[in-house]
């Protein structure tokens, strides 16, 4: 196996664009591969653009009518007619060249998968993935077509008998969740806020998998407030057992930046630091239980300016093993890119200034009377014991 990473890239993924004021700003992407380009991590990866998906492959996961669907809407964007399908909503908006775009932001997904599984590269990053909310029949939640059940899917049909998925989106993972509920040989561990307070109210402790795939469902429904401190400590109390015992040979991550505390759509309270060192621990765990077989995706994020660049150009440094300092300052010519495309000042740092530091869940025990540890108790007790696993 390699052990150059891969990062997929096509320009033409900004195309994914629901209009003026949409909180999905495709300037997220572009800042992104601008700040990877002015710290040279593009020279550090190989940096790829797959096909976009085909029908057969996006029938891996969506039904044709809906594929049919999109294309039609994609055709006729200011028709009502495939609403049945959730496209022309607030949230996902149809617009012309909507199946194209989609399709190749899954095709790079796919790619990504097909790139780690044949061993030509050890890790693959597409920041423009992480779709996670798309069902087979229906768009959801700024998704069309679910690249990351794509990438899965596309695992599974190469011959992968065990693939993780671990998604750290503040949204719960649903429609990943959904594609794989009746399947053993995948195990999808969501961290998100509660469902009572936030889209798409799903992902209770106690959804855990169809009665064939018992306990290959995991979520974690952290208390809207949630910190560094808490959204860490949850992580280590539930991933790196689970991924321990279920051997997985590939891991598949979900990096959406909309934990932060300062996103606009939801109420997490998490800092750049400590997603970047989710970020780190994810790649330790691809190595100590998946051969080092690990494909990252974006995801959500609604800080397009201060946030997401930063997060995902985090991400593609630790691939890349050319992880950045938190203190490192970002490049000038990148905040005179930001300026010129968004009027915004850019941030000056690679950090938040914070330690991201927590105290695990079997150091201390856990507190009965604490929100979070009652979360994360309520998650162990659901999925452990089908692993077995002591809660």
């Amino acid at each position: 196996m390699s052990g150059r990473a891969q990062l997929m890239w096509d320009e033409q993924v900004t195309g994914y664009d629901f209009g003026r004021g949409h909180p999905m700003d495709p300037v997220r992407l572009a800042l992104t591969m601008g700040l990877v380009r002015a710290f040279g991590l593009d020279r550090a990866v190989t940096v790829a653009a797959a096909p976009a998906a085909g029908d057969s492959t996006l029938r891996l996961v969506h039904d044709a009518e809906y594929v049919a669907a999109v294309r039609r809407a994609s055709a006729d964007p200011r028709g009502l007619t495939e609403l049945a399908y959730g496209l022309g909503t607030v949230d996902t908006p149809a617009f012309e060249g909507m199946h194209d775009v989609s399709a190749l932001i899954a095709g790079q997904s796919v790619g990504a998968a097909e790139a780690v599984w044949r061993g030509e590269v050890a890790h693959a990053v597409n920041f423009a993935g992480g779709l996670h909310h798309a069902m087979p029949a229906m768009a959801s939640g700024f998704c069309v077509y679910n690249d990351a059940a794509l990438a899965v899917a596309r695992l599974l049909e190469l011959g992968a008998e065990r693939v993780a998925y671990v998604d750290v989106d503040v949204h719960h993972g649903d429609g990943v969740q959904t594609a794989f509920w009746d399947d053993p040989r995948v195990l999808t561990i969501s961290l998100h806020e509660h469902p009572r307070t936030l889209f798409p109210q799903t992902g209770w402790p106690e959804e855990t998998g169809g009665a064939s795939a018992e306990g290959t469902a995991v979520n974690v429904a952290l208390p809207a407030g949630t910190g560094d401190e808490g959204w860490l400590r949850a992580f280590h109390a539930v991933v790196p057992e689970l991924l321990a015992a279920f051997r997985p040979q590939v891991l598949v991550s979900q990096h959406g930046a909309d934990t932060h505390f300062e996103d606009p759509l939801a109420h997490l309270a998490v800092s750049l630091d400590a997603q970047r060192a989710v970020a780190e621990a994810l790649h330790g765990l691809a190595h100590e239980h998946a051969g080092g077989r690990w494909v990252a995706l974006g995801g959500g994020g609604y800080a397009v300016v201060d946030v997401v660049p930063r997060t995902w150009t985090h991400l593609v440094g630790i691939a890349a093993g050319r992880p950045i300092a938190p203190e490192t300052e970002t490049p000038e010519e990148w905040r005179a890119e930001v300026y010129r495309r968004t009027r915004q000042m850019g941030p000056l740092r690679m950090t938040d200034g914070r330690d991201a530091a927590f105290t695990g869940f079997e150091d201390a025990g856990y507190d009965p009377a604490d929100r979070l540890d009652q979360a994360i108790l309520a998650t162990r007790r659901a999925v452990f014991p089908p692993h077995g696993l002591l809660p």
